[in-house]
């Protein structure tokens, strides 16, 4: 890709694009087997995920897909792990921790266009994104106990603090599907789409976000994300020592600069 060199090459199962300057699209490209992980998605997930960590300043906004519009992503490809032993599990799901850990670390905000079906760890992917919009026909659950395991790639954290622990207890405990109507009424997904149009929507809000000066960007999102972590108080401190380091950047002067001259800015990320 232009802006990171580490990601410019072809990968066997994602799709990287760059839809829009500034912005970096990831599609799961697996659409044969509704996008499900398998050890090479998972070790190509991090790849990527660990160039943006890397290179914070490479993009604006990431986006991330499905290829096709049955499936945003199955979770774990099962015909893989059919006849693994126990020792080849265990490897290949510490290497989904870390995906998982990667995608949460995308320094950039990480919008979601949930396509079509996201179960078990492709709901656990979705919920790694800041938000997500969702397509009017997407189907959620977390299936994992009905196979005889148990969300592991930070389902059992992530789902309890986006809808609430009593609700996420009723998804993880029963693996019942819900639907997309039900992920908007709860807070999972920030709005719906008609089949199709998601993606659109999202690029339209990422062209939005990455118009807006970059540092401010990233900053006001680890205090976000941070702060939740932390006592009130204690947040209100970080959010402080966040704010103070974007007062000597050239994008502060630029914005000033822009209002009084009535014009759009120009940021730069400096």
């Amino acid at each position: 890709m232009a802006a990171l060199a580490a990601l410019d090459r072809a990968f066997e199962t994602l799709l990287l694009a760059e839809p829009a300057e500034h912005i970096l699209q990831v599609t799961l490209n697996r659409p044969e087997r509704a996008n499900a992980f398998t050890t090479a998605m998972g070790r190509e997930l991090v790849e990527v995920f660990q160039a943006l960590e890397a290179a914070p300043g490479a993009y604006r906004c990431v986006v991330l897909t499905g290829a096709g519009d049955r499936a945003f992503c199955a979770g774990a490809d099962l015909k893989e792990r059919n006849g693994m032993t126990d020792a080849q599990f265990a490897e290949q799901h510490y290497l989904f921790e870390r995906m998982a850990r990667a995608v949460l670390a995308c320094p950039a905000p990480l919008l979601g266009a949930i396509n079509g079906a996201a179960f078990a760890g492709g709901l656990e992917l979705a919920l790694c994104c800041d938000f997500a919009y969702a397509s009017e026909a997407a189907r959620f659950a977390l299936t994992e106990v009905t196979l005889g395991i148990m969300p592991g790639a930070g389902g059992t954290q992530n789902l309890p603090r986006t809808i609430g622990e009593r609700r996420a207890k009723e998804v993880i405990l029963t693996g019942r599907p819900f639907s997309a109507q039900d992920a908007l009424a709860w807070g999972m997904v920030n709005r719906l789409c008609p089949p199709g149009e998601v993606l659109a929507a999202v690029l339209e809000t990422a062209r939005q976000i990455a118009a807006n000066a970059p540092l401010s960007v990233r900053q006001a999102k680890k205090s976000i994300t941070q702060g939740l972590q932390m006592d009130r108080a204690s947040g209100m401190l970080f959010e402080i020592e966040a704010y103070y380091q974007l007062i000597p950047t050239e994008d502060r002067m630029e914005g000033i600069r822009a209002f009084n001259e009535k014009r759009k800015p120009d940021f730069k990320g400096r």
